[in-house]
């Protein structure tokens, strides 16, 4: 019972950034200054975009290099980048896109069923991933605000669908934790699958909303994203 609470507890610590992000985002947004505005607005961009190459990089892939043979791993990947193809392109088609909030979650949820998966057998490295989760949440929530607000979800809207979205970690981590736990080849699947998504997304249309024309900024953030995401791997490692 012990363990379940505090599975409870960390996957919960490591979600509530997702509502935090949403909430420094409203903070920041205002600002009355414009070229202030944007240059926040990108290099958030750039940021979490990093992180979430780095979650690629150090977390989703490896795992599946890891755990499965090669077709598996082949057949996982390209069915996210596939998956995901198709729900953005019937997104844009009905005029929107939600690709900050769709690599968020692809992010987000299978490194929390990791989690719960794991903390059956490693204790300290699940509270790690619960810290590293944390930590990418929240400039990847930041934009995921900003995302909602551009497709005409008020304030409000925007961050109760964030604070609902940050609760889904405790979830994912149960699952992980009851369903999962002794499954890793389903969670090294899920992981690789994820990683094509966010692949996907990240060159379809994260990385052209990050650059600002005659500035370096946005690459230098992206890079410093990246570096949270070696620190965090060399951390669990």
């Amino acid at each position: 019972m012990k363990e379940i609470f505090e599975i409870i507890i960390y996957s919960f610590f490591a979600g509530i950034t997702v509502f935090l992000g949403g909430i420094l985002s409203r903070i920041f947004e205002k600002f009355k200054d414009y070229s202030a505005h944007k240059f926040i607005t990108h290099f958030a961009i750039a940021f979490g975009g990093g992180i979430l190459i780095a979650a690629v990089a150090f977390v989703l892939i490896p795992k599946g290099i890891e755990q499965l043979s090669i077709f598996p791993l082949i057949l996982s990947f390209v069915g996210g980048v596939l998956f995901f193809c198709f729900l953005d392109n019937k997104i844009h088609k009905k005029g929107g896109s939600f690709a900050q909030m769709m690599a968020m979650l692809m992010d987000f949820v299978p490194e929390a069923i990791a989690l719960g998966g794991v903390f059956a057998h490693n204790i300290r490295l699940g509270l790690l991933l619960a810290l590293y989760i944390g930590m990418q949440n929240l400039p990847e929530s930041f934009n995921a605000y900003i995302e909602l607000k551009h497709y005409n979800h008020s304030s409000r809207t925007s961050l109760i669908i964030l604070f609902l979205l940050s609760f889904s970690g405790v979830i994912a981590a149960l699952m992980g934790y009851f369903l999962l736990r002794n499954k890793v080849s389903i969670i090294a699947s899920l992981m690789a699958f994820s990683g094509g998504g966010i692949v996907f997304l990240m060159f379809q249309d994260i990385a052209p909303l990050s650059k600002i024309k005659n500035s370096w900024i946005p690459p230098i953030g992206a890079s410093i994203g990246f570096l949270i995401g070696i620190i965090g791997e060399k951390l669990l490692g």
